[in-house]
């Protein structure tokens, strides 16, 4: 489920004047950012000790004694990204398929403990906004030795799932084995390959494995919101903030990952034991809610659509449709994690995914993804879950709730930021907007979409604001040193 809170920056190579008003611009940002750490009390920096065992540790990495080197992987990433959890392989097998999928083994060089795990611990995990990120582990692991780096024989868990000609899994089995990635390609590039037919066996069959789970996805009844991407671009001194719709490609590579997701879930609740994703299930209440709220928008929402099939019609290039979109967020808050051992939970469902399912696709970047890992290979070799996994997984999902509050919060003031230094110098100034929230309890107050700059806003009106509708506001206040923007109804 993609979120249009991750920010990218674009930074115009200038050579003139205007080279130094965008390295001016590009500065505010960082000590805006900067400011915001000391906030949050985050730093990309890692203590002394933190950093001496990372180095000593991807020095002399546990490798398996599997070797898979054979197997020609390809990670399909971001633009500029290091640190790279994932690499994939696909081939036909008869009718259907079998995807190979590494996985990044970060405890090949951490062990339970030692200075890298307990900073680990206290993080919980990567942190991102704009260009700037706060990493789980130090770089020399993340965007190094334990990173799936083109050409470099790495430590992996290596899945093998074979998945049957209409795109469901029908066997799951994780080990650990070196693997050596032969391709990095960037989501653009993985695309252009894809439309100029040049993307060869692999790509091609990530195509049509993705579009399958695709179409399951919407069987099986589960929800992603339509939301973009966020980029913000700076050029000649001038701020910009616009929307980035997701490639085909990062739906396909997603549904992957999503496959894996699904099946250590299963290894997991076969085995009793484990730690899973969760989100409960809606409340009636916010569902009758949005159904008020579509009647308020005027969009069709007949009584026998489900609230899953509602939200994949929704186009949010629409005023009125992207304010629809942004009310059913309400429905996918509360998301969580449990961990179990012995008793299966008695509420193990992602209810957005209408299934269960597990992270375990991006250790270098989430802590919860190593320890459901190790759970995934004891059970496929058949012996015990290790002793200091087991000792973990209780305290997990308050670990990793905190972490998830932090990293909303520094994503959220980092576009709070952003915002504010795009419309800095425009107070006073008119804007075309659509309202695309109401407070409840305060509906003279509530959200605009300022869609020519990519800008979501708080509003204040005179009367109650008209969801879901055009209409002209007012800039009151930007100011970049607080990260505060309020608009007003013209």
């Amino acid at each position: 489920m993609p979120s249009n809170r991750v920010v990218h920056i674009k930074v115009a190579d200038d050579t003139d004047s205007d080279g130094a008003d965008s390295a001016a611009v590009v500065t505010t940002l960082r000590e805006g950012i900067e400011r915001i750490r000391g906030e949050l009390e985050v730093s990309p920096d890692f203590p002394p000790e933190v950093e001496e065992a990372a180095a000593a540790a991807a020095a002399a990495p546990r490798l398996p004694d599997l070797d898979r080197t054979d197997i020609a992987f390809v990670t399909i990433d971001p633009e500029g990204a290091m640190d790279l959890d994932q690499a994939l392989h696909i081939e036909r097998a008869g009718d259907g398929y079998v995807v190979h999928y590494a996985i990044a083994d970060v405890a090949a060089f951490v062990s339970p403990g030692d200075p890298v795990d307990v900073e680990a611990h206290r993080r919980g995990e990567t942190l991102y906004g704009a260009d700037s990120k706060v990493p789980l582990h130090p770089k020399v692991i993340s965007e190094d030795a334990g990173s799936l780096v083109e050409g470099q024989v790495r430590p992996a868990l290596l899945w093998t799932i074979r998945v049957d000609e209409v795109g469901e899994g029908t066997d799951v089995h994780v080990e650990r084995a070196r693997v050596r990635s032969t391709a990095k390609l960037s989501y653009e590039q993985a695309q252009r390959a894809v439309d100029e037919g040049t993307g060869g066996e692999v790509l091609t069959l990530l195509q049509e494995i993705g579009e399958l789970r695709l179409a399951r996805d919407a069987a099986r009844g589960g929800v992603s919101l339509p939301l973009p991407e966020q980029e913000i671009d700076i050029q000649g001194g001038r701020w910009s903030l616009e929307f980035r719709s997701l490639l085909p490609v990062e739906l396909w590579n997603s549904q992957i990952s999503l496959l894996t997701g699904f099946g250590a879930a299963t290894l997991m609740v076969y085995g009793r034991v484990g730690l899973l994703r969760t989100l409960p299930a809606p409340d009636p209440r916010d569902v009758q809610r949005l159904h008020r709220t579509a009647r308020a928008l005027g969009i069709e929402w007949p009584a026998e659509v489900l609230y899953p099939d509602f939200i994949r019609s929704l186009d949010p290039t629409q005023p009125e449709q992207a304010a629809m979109v942004v009310a059913s967020a309400r429905l996918l808050r509360g998301s969580g994690y449990v961990a179990f051992d012995g008793e299966v939970p008695a509420e193990p469902l992602h209810s957005a995914l209408a299934s269960e399912y597990a992270h375990v696709t991006a250790p270098l970047r989430r802590l919860a993804d190593r320890y459901a890992g190790e759970v995934c290979v004891a059970l496929c070799a058949g012996e015990p879950v290790p002793d200091w996994v087991l000792a973990a997984l209780p305290g997990l999902p308050r670990t990793m709730q905190q972490s998830s509050q932090r990293a909303r919060a520094y994503e959220r003031a980092v576009l709070d930021l952003v915002e504010a230094g795009l419309l800095a110098a425009r107070v006073g100034e008119e804007f075309d907007a659509v309202v695309v929230s109401v407070e409840e309890k305060r509906p003279d107050r509530g959200v605009v979409m300022l869609a020519e700059l990519g800008v979501e806003a708080p509003v204040v009106g005179d009367g109650d604001l008209p969801l879901g509708t055009d209409v002209r506001v007012r800039l009151e206040t930007a100011d970049v040193a607080t990260r505060s923007v309020r608009m007003r109804l013209v």
